[in-house]
């Protein structure tokens, strides 16, 4: 079993130095031992675990352990030593959780690709068909993406605990990290639902993007990071408005590069949030207006492209104009500024450590105007 004491080499690093580097050095040198005790077990099992590793390890930002390690600074965590090395690996394991949330993700949409590659399922799927087995390759894949899903979330929770973090602030961080996992899994429920309930109202796209992406992405990051660091009543309300408000204009962010993002940059086809039929508050704001001038045309195209999975480029780029025309695109552009607005407020008048409250400005200035 991996333990503190088999965590990133650094010693007294200075992490600040290059934070995602070692981020991927803590999570490939858990990761290594967790396949190892798996290969020991089966080398199909070991075989597997390979791909989960290749997944966690072959993209992504590091955008919630960034945050997570940005809250610990924030309310007096050191920069180096026994300590931030033991929140360096508390901080990673929400990678973990990020793995589980995607992999199910992609299987729940159906997604053929993630950061430009096969998503999880479609590889167990080719494998099934390259290695001639018997039964269905659809299911083989479905049931793989499912079990390494729950396998990633399994070990954020191991590499939580075996993190190093001390008894009475690891308490302190279990209830932002129980949250979280209840929000996520509960946000994408209710986006499930929404695509066959058919509730379009912005108020009901509003509550999937806070707990679906605001609560993990941000908000309970912070929170970890800073409950371990031993944060005041104050200071901990400061980050929960900050992260909260920058969680939801990432989200909104993204639900914008699901319809207009470049392929090529964010890894994923143009427009695949339409033919999910996914109901943002970007969508929202549009069947809103489109109600609110009677314009029958724009509803009725709108509601033809969501959900459709054979949807061509020429349809995604009548939807962008009806989207841009509305002025749905506007309106979450207006959102995104004034969230972050207001989270610049809360994060400005909270009273944080140097050089942690710059950083996490510069941070939600990253997250929210981007363009993957």
């Amino acid at each position: 079993m991996y333990s503190a004491t088999m965590r990133a080499p650094g010693g007294n690093a200075d992490f600040e130095a290059d934070l995602p580097g070692h981020v991927q050095r803590t999570l490939t040198a858990y990761l290594q031992a967790r396949r190892d005790e798996a290969a020991d077990l089966d080398p199909a099992v070991g075989a597997a675990v390979a791909e989960l590793n290749d997944f966690v390890l072959g993209g992504g930002k590091r955008i919630r352990p960034t945050f997570a390690w940005w809250g610990w600074r924030a309310c007096g965590g050191p920069a180096d030593g026994p300590e931030a090395a033991a929140m360096l690996q508390a901080a990673s394991a929400l990678e973990l959780i990020q793995t589980c949330a995607l992999v199910h993700d992609d299987l729940i949409d159906e997604s053929d690709t993630r950061r430009g590659k096969p998503t999880v399922h479609r590889r167990f799927q080719q494998q099934h068909r390259d290695s001639d087995y018997t039964g269905d390759d659809t299911q083989f894949g479905m049931a793989a993406a499912v079990l390494l899903g729950d396998l990633a979330l399994a070990w954020a929770d191991d590499m939580l605990h075996t993190s190093g973090i001390p008894a009475q602030a690891m308490q302190r961080a279990l209830r932002p990290w129980r949250a979280m996992r209840t929000e996520v899994l509960s946000g994408q429920y209710l986006d499930v639902l929404g695509q066959v309930d058919v509730d379009e109202s912005p108020e009901a796209a509003l509550k999937i993007c806070q707990l679906k992406a605001a609560s993990y992405t941000v908000q309970r990051p912070l929170e970890i990071g800073a409950e371990i660091a031993g944060a005041t009543p104050e200071a901990l309300a400061a980050l929960r408005r900050f992260g909260s408000d920058i969680g939801v204009a990432f989200q909104l962010r993204d639900d914008l590069l699901g319809v207009f993002g470049d392929p090529a940059v964010t890894g994923k086809p143009a427009g695949d949030d339409l033919r999910e039929g996914k109901r943002t508050v970007l969508i929202a704001e549009a069947v809103a207006e489109a109600r609110r001038r009677e314009a029958q045309d724009e509803l009725d195209l709108l509601h033809e492209v969501l959900g459709d999975p054979l949807l061509t480029e020429d349809r995604v780029e009548a939807a962008r104009e009806v989207l841009t025309e509305l002025g749905a695109v506007a309106a979450v552009e207006k959102r995104i500024t004034e969230l972050t607005g207001s989270a610049m407020l809360a994060l400005h008048t909270a009273g944080l450590d140097e050089p942690a409250a710059s950083r996490l400005a510069e941070l939600a200035i990253a997250v929210t105007d981007r363009s993957h």
